[in-house]
């Protein structure tokens, strides 16, 4: 069973599911999570082998989708981002029945040729044995990742006080090509679905829309100026504000 974490109380709206992406957990959306149940109950998940999760040799979207489904109590509102946007895909596709609306920020349902293992291999480097702070963590990660924002992101999933990543490191790297592809998933999920893309993001393109309307067939797609792959990190309000426009549409 996915850790949970809860925000706000059951209203007459739908409740909403939050699935983040690889690395992340339920905490990295706390801020929009806690202002989006202002008029709904809201729960974000850590994902399999990530945060206080149990951890699995198997890293894949159906078993990700079946986990999400075990989450949710009633039928939901959902978002995933990027590897939780893809279970949340999975899961729509599924168990259509599950899910009211589906927010999917950006990502698309296509394999990626890009690979995310470096992360592990920078992660893997820290000594954790002379680490007593996240600023010593930092200090040796420096070495590996350039990009401080990227950094500050990964050490979310440190336990500093432990010396451990709250992340399944060897099984994410074993299933990275899982994570990195999109399966076969037959059927399509015909309700209301937000193709939520940063701007400045290339992970989903004009060329993907043809095979996200045969899995969605009503679907719409927004972009967020200003905005990256990170797009809810980088532009809270805006990410929020969309999401609350969809949602209550």
């Amino acid at each position: 069973m996915l850790h949970k974490l809860f925000h706000g109380a059951q209203t007459d709206r739908t409740p909403l599911l939050i699935a983040h992406g690889l690395y992340g957990s339920a905490r990295n959306w706390g801020a929009i999570a806690k202002r989006l149940s202002d008029t709904r109950a809201v729960t974000a998940v850590d994902m399999r082998n990530h945060g206080d999760s149990p951890w699995y040799d198997a890293h894949d979207y159906p078993d990700m989708a079946a986990d999400l489904a075990d989450a949710i109590d009633a039928t939901s509102d959902v978002i995933g981002h990027s590897m939780g946007g893809k279970a949340a895909m999975v899961l729509a596709l599924t168990r259509p029945e599950r899910v009211r609306r589906l927010v999917v920020a950006d990502i698309a349902p296509v394999t990626y040729t890009h690979t995310q293992s470096h992360m592990i291999a920078a992660m893997r480097q820290v000594d954790l044995s002379r680490v007593e702070s996240r600023r010593d963590a930092d200090a040796q990660l420096a070495a590996f990742v350039e990009d401080p924002s990227v950094r500050a992101f990964l050490l979310q999933s440190l336990d500093v006080k432990a010396q451990r990543w709250r992340l399944n490191l060897d099984a994410l790297e074993a299933e990275m090509p899982k994570i990195m592809s999109f399966p076969d998933v037959a059927g399509s999920f015909d309700a209301p679905t937000l193709f939520l893309s940063g701007a400045e993001s290339d992970y989903v393109q004009r060329e993907h829309r043809d095979g996200i309307k045969a899995l969605f067939p009503n679907a719409r797609f927004a972009k967020i100026p200003g905005a990256g792959h990170w797009l809810h990190a980088e532009k809270p309000r805006e990410f929020e504000a969309a999401v609350r426009a969809f949602l209550d549409a």
